[in-house]
C-alpha cells in the first residue's frame, strides 16, 4: 500500500497532535487516525470527490467526518506546521483548477470606473450636470 505518510518518523512527529483514538465514550470506536489521515491526504491530493476514497481508508462519511472535526479543532494547520519546522520548501505550489467565478464576474463594462488622479475625495459630477 502506497500511503501518503511514508515513514514512521514523520508519524511520531504529528501522532501528539491528533485527537485520542480512544476516548472511553460509548460507541463505535475511532478510527484509526493514520489512516484517516492518509485517506484525507488522498481526497486533498487526487481532488476525488469524498465518495470516491479507496476502501482501503475506511468508509469516505467516516473520514469526511472526521476531516471536519479535525479542520474546527484546527489539526491539519498544527500538522502543517511541525511537518515544515525541519523542511525547507523548495517549492510550494498552488492549484487553482477548482477556483470557479461568479456567474455574473464577466458581465462589467469594459474599460472599468475611470477616475482621474489626484481626485479621491471628490464625487464624480452626473453626465446630466456635465458640460
Amino acid at each position: 500500500m502506497n500511503l501518503p505518510i511514508r515513514n514512521d518518523q514523520e508519524w511520531e512527529q504529528i501522532a501528539s497532535l491528533l485527537p485520542p483514538e480512544k476516548t472511553g465514550k460509548p460507541g463505535r470506536p475511532s478510527k484509526n487516525n493514520r489512516t484517516m489521515l492518509n485517506g484525507m491526504v488522498w481526497i486533498a491530493r487526487s481532488g476525488a470527490p469524498w465518495r470516491d476514497l479507496p476502501e482501503r481508508y475506511g468508509p469516505w462519511n467516516s473520514v469526511y467526518s472526521g476531516f471536519h472535526k479535525w479542520i474546527d479543532d484546527g489539526i491539519p494547520d498544527n500538522i502543517f506546521r511541525v511537518l515544515s519546522l525541519e523542511d525547507e520548501l523548495y517549492e510550494l505550489s498552488l492549484d487553482a483548477t477548482i477556483v470557479q467565478a461568479h456567474q455574473h464576474s464577466a458581465g462589467a463594462k469594459k474599460g472599468g470606473l475611470q477616475t482621474r488622479t489626484g481626485t479621491a475625495g471628490e464625487e464624480p459630477v452626473p453626465k446630466s450636470m456635465q458640460q
